[in-house]
C-alpha cells in the first residue's frame, strides 16, 4: 500500500470557466483535462484539483460542514516567496499569513468562497514534538523577510508541489475524530479551542476539523458549492462519508 496522504480535492463550482482560470492564474496550476463539466488542473503531472461544474449549485454556507481551506504545499521557502511576489504584483488579496512554527503559510479564498492556504514547512527535524503531539502555533509571518528569499519570478506551480492538508468544517470535534482516527487511521498532533489537528506516519497534520463557523452543524446538504470530495491515497476499500456527509474517495 502507497503512503497515506491527500491525492486532489474536488470542488462543486457555479462558473466552470472563472474558477478553472482564477487556479490557473493565481496559483499556477496546470491544466490537465476536462471537458464543459469538469475541470483537472495540478502540478508536476499530478492532478491536484477537480472542479465540477454545477450552475444552478446554491452558493456554500459558511455555516454548514464542509471545507475550510485546501492547502498546496511548496516544495520550499524560495517558491513560497516566488508566489508571495507574484500575489502582490497582481493584485491578489490576502486573508491572512502566518508563522505556524512548523510551517510558513499565506491564506486567501477563490472567487465562490473556498478558502486556500499556500504554504512551506519547516524541516521536520524542527519541529518540537512530544510523543505524537507537535507543537503549532499561530503568530505573524515577516512578509518582508519571506519575500526577500525569492530566487525569481513566479513561472506556476513547481514539481513538487502538492495538497499538504485539507482543513474542514465540522458540526461536532468528537464525532469528527471517531471517523478521523477509526475509520481513517489518522493521530491526532494538536489541538487549540474549536479545532483539532491529524497526520499519518508523524506528518503535523494531513486533515484537520474545527467548529469556529459550524458548530452544531448537521450533514451536508445537496446542491450547493464547495466540497465535493476529499480523494485520499494509500488506502484499499470502499469510498467512505464521514458523520457529517464529507465524502472521501480512496486510491491505492
Amino acid at each position: 500500500m502507497s503512503r497515506r496522504g491527500i491525492a486532489h480535492v474536488a470542488l462543486i463550482v457555479r462558473d466552470l470557466d472563472g474558477m478553472a482560470t482564477f487556479y490557473a492564474t493565481a496559483l499556477g496550476l496546470a491544466p490537465m483535462g476536462g471537458d464543459g463539466t469538469q475541470r483537472d488542473l495540478g502540478a508536476g503531472g499530478r492532478v491536484l484539483l477537480r472542479l465540477i461544474a454545477d450552475p444552478a449549485a446554491r452558493p456554500r454556507d459558511p455555516a454548514q460542514a464542509g471545507l475550510f481551506h485546501t492547502a498546496f504545499l511548496l516544495p520550499d521557502r524560495a517558491a513560497l516567496a516566488r508566489w508571495l511576489r507574484h500575489a502582490a504584483n497582481t493584485g491578489l488579496r490576502l486573508t491572512g499569513a502566518s508563522d505556524h512554527g512548523v510551517s510558513e503559510a499565506l491564506y486567501l479564498d477563490d472567487p465562490e468562497g473556498n478558502g486556500i492556504e499556500i504554504y512551506r514547512d519547516r524541516p521536520a527535524t524542527d519541529w518540537t514534538r512530544d510523543g505524537d503531539r507537535i507543537e503549532m502555533f499561530t503568530a505573524r509571518l515577516d512578509l518582508n523577510d519571506l519575500a526577500s528569499a525569492s530566487d525569481g519570478a513566479w513561472r506556476g506551480a513547481p514539481d513538487g508541489t502538492k495538497i499538504g492538508h485539507v482543513h474542514l468544517q465540522t458540526g461536532d470535534l468528537d464525532r469528527a475524530e471517531g471517523f478521523l482516527t477509526g475509520d481513517l487511521g489518522l493521530t491526532r498532533s494538536f489541538d487549540a479551542p474549536g479545532g483539532r489537528w491529524y497526520g499519518w506516519d508523524g506528518y503535523h497534520h494531513h486533515l484537520a476539523a474545527n467548529v469556529w463557523n459550524s458548530r452544531g452543524a448537521g450533514p451536508r446538504p445537496e446542491g450547493q458549492t464547495g466540497l465535493a470530495h476529499v480523494a485520499l491515497t494509500g488506502f484499499a476499500g470502499p469510498d467512505r462519508r464521514d458523520p457529517f456527509g464529507i465524502a472521501f474517495v480512496m486510491q491505492e
